[in-house]
This record gives C-alpha cells, sequence and structure tokens, in this order.
C-alpha cells in the first residue's frame, strides 16, 4: 500500500454486482487524493461481482473472501488487512458527494480522543430526508433502545439544517459510514462477529466509550444511504437480529448488576412489541421477538467479563424514554 494512503474506505460487499455497478461509480470519483484509498471486500460472493471489479473498477483494491464471513466478520477481517491510520466502513448502497470523506478525516486527526464519527446520513430516494440507518448520529435511550438525531423508531425528520451547527457528540454512529480510529477499532476487539448482523456498530461504539473515547457526527460531510439493501425493515429476520443483538450489547456492555435490572424492564418492554405485532396478525415478526429472547439468553453465556463503569447512563440521549414518546402522546421523559 502506498504509504500516503492514511485512510482506507472499505466497502464490503457480498453477492451486490447490481450495487457495485450502481453506487461505487460514485465513490471512486469522488474519494480521490493522495491520503486516501478505496478498497472492496468481497464476502465471498457467488454472482458476478469480483468479474465485475476486475472488468469496470480495474484500479480499485480487492480483497476476496472465500466465504461470506457476515457483517462483522467481513469488516474485521479487511481493518486487519490494511494499513491505514484510518478506516471508514462504507454499506455498498451509498452515494457519496465530491470531497464526502475529507471533514470526517480532517475531525479525527484534530481529536485525537474521538475513537470513531459519522457524517449526515440522507436517503438516497429523497435526499431532503435523513434516512433511518443513522441520520444526524445515533444515541440510546435508558432501557438501550438505538434512535437518532433526526429519527425516532419510523419518524423521519427532513434535513432543515436543524442539526448542522457543529460536530456533536453522540452515542454510536452508523455501520452505513462509520470511520474509525484503525488502532482503536482493534484495542476494542473490532465488530463482534457473534452478532453477525445488525447493531454491531452501536455495540463497537460502547465498547469504545468504555475505552475512554468520544464518538461524534461531522455535519460538514453528508452521505447518501439507500437502505434495506440487505434486509428490508419490517423483514422477520431483521427484526429478530436487531432484538437479539441489542439485548447482547446491553448484557455486556453494563456492570453486571445494573445490567440484569435493565434487561428485567426491557423484556416487559419487548413483551408489549410482540403484542403490538400479534395484534396486527404479524405473527412471523411476533415469533422474532420470541426467538431472539430465546437466543439472548443463550448466548448471553458467551460473555462473562463486565465493564465497572456504567457509561450507557451517561451517553447521549439517554434521558428519554423512546416508547413512551413515541407511543404515548403525553409523554415528556426528557429530564
Amino acid at each position: 500500500m502506498d504509504s500516503r494512503k492514511i485512510l482506507s474506505v472499505i466497502i464490503l460487499n457480498w453477492n451486490g454486482e447490481r450495487l457495485l455497478r450502481e453506487f461505487l461509480p460514485s465513490v471512486v470519483a469522488n474519494t480521490q487524493g493522495e491520503e486516501v484509498e478505496v478498497v472492496v471486500a468481497d464476502n465471498g460472493s457467488t454472482d458476478g461481482s469480483l468479474e465485475v471489479m476486475h472488468a469496470e473498477f480495474p484500479d480499485v483494491k480487492v480483497l476476496s473472501f472465500d466465504e461470506n464471513l457476515g457483517f462483522s466478520g467481513g469488516y474485521n477481517r479487511a481493518v486487519a488487512e490494511v494499513e491505514s491510520e484510518f478506516v471508514l466502513l462504507l454499506n455498498s448502497d451509498v452515494e457519496t458527494p465530491p470531497g464526502w470523506w475529507r471533514p470526517l478525516l480532517e475531525f479525527m486527526k484534530d481529536n485525537p480522543d474521538v475513537g470513531a464519527c459519522q457524517p449526515k446520513i440522507l436517503s438516497y430516494r429523497n435526499k431532503a430526508m435523513f434516512e433511518y440507518a443513522g441520520a444526524a448520529g445515533g444515541l440510546l435511550d435508558r432501557y438501550g433502545y438505538p434512535y437518532c438525531r433526526g429519527r425516532l423508531f419510523d419518524r423521519i425528520e427532513r434535513d432543515e439544517h436543524q442539526y448542522d451547527s457543529a460536530p456533536a457528540d453522540i452515542a454510536w454512529a452508523s455501520g452505513a459510514a462509520l470511520m474509525v480510529r484503525r488502532k482503536v477499532y482493534m484495542e476494542a476487539g473490532g465488530l463482534d462477529e457473534l452478532f453477525f448482523a445488525h447493531m454491531e456498530e452501536i455495540d463497537l461504539c460502547c465498547r469504545m466509550h468504555n475505552l475512554g473515547y468520544r464518538v461524534c457526527v461531522v455535519p460538514d460531510s453528508s452521505v447518501y444511504h439507500l437502505g434495506g439493501a440487505s434486509l428490508a425493515q419490517g423483514n422477520p429476520k431483521k427484526t429478530y437480529l436487531n432484538f437479539r443483538n441489542n439485548l447482547l450489547l446491553l448484557h455486556k456492555n453494563l456492570p453486571e448488576k445494573k445490567g440484569k435490572r435493565v434487561l428485567i424492564k426491557r423484556r416487559l418492554m419487548d413483551t408489549l412489541a410482540f403484542f403490538m405485532y400479534a395484534a396486527k396478525l404479524d405473527f412471523k415478526n411476533a415469533g422474532a421477538i420470541l426467538r431472539a429472547h430465546s437466543d439472548f439468553r443463550r448466548m448471553k453465556k458467551e460473555y462473562t467479563a463486565f465493564p465497572e463503569r456504567d457509561i450507557l447512563s451517561a451517553l447521549p440521549g439517554a434521558d428519554r424514554c423512546i416508547v413512551a414518546d413515541r407511543y404515548l402522546p403525553w409523554s415528556k421523559s426528557k429530564s
């Protein structure tokens, strides 16, 4: 690798021939400079992805894996194989405008206490709206439910520059466009491969907080995310992974006694979600919640070390209960 490349933009691909043709041209065209390289890490694709890369993007570095390692495993291997000081994990369904990466890199250079950051993430289909997965920065409420500046459950705001004043501290940065300090990524242990997919970036950011690093959003940078390219909202598999992995990240990132108290409350609140799906006769998603809790009880035994400090209660957004704020109009959960 050219020693001047201090930033590697890594796109993980799995059977994404169509997405590569649609989105990679903007990334290649708008990610130019002596400091940056674009890398496609192929997760054992069986379609024509590798042929597309060799024929249409011959100048893009390709890392080819023999099997699908999942989102977590694929990125962990790719990050281990590059040598840059900074790495930006970019979804394969993201369009990038000119110079999008520069504010992120400059911010990381200027703030060595920041372990990770993200740009504003806007909708590819409607560029005036925030996109569900990250919006203007991720938050966690007091029960560990994730939400965003610009998105509360299914309510998504229009981008009217309401979050543009300055870089801001957040609880988690979206995996759709996640810049990390590579040494901090490795120190934190990378993405948890037991998660396979969904919520692993939130878990990683929690571990970075526990190590004493900040996580931020840099609104001078924006990207446009299609979203749902792998699993759409409402897909039972996505529901299962989101509920299971959310429980796991709370279990492993809270002190043991506090985690048990929070998870009892979460079990009650997730039961409400189960009945909401059942009332709509959506038994597949209702069943996904039951499977998530069942598998969580089995998988939590894999985690035996817990932090001493309760950092989650102090993170941005933890003063709210977003279930109440979304479904009880009279709720004022902010303190």
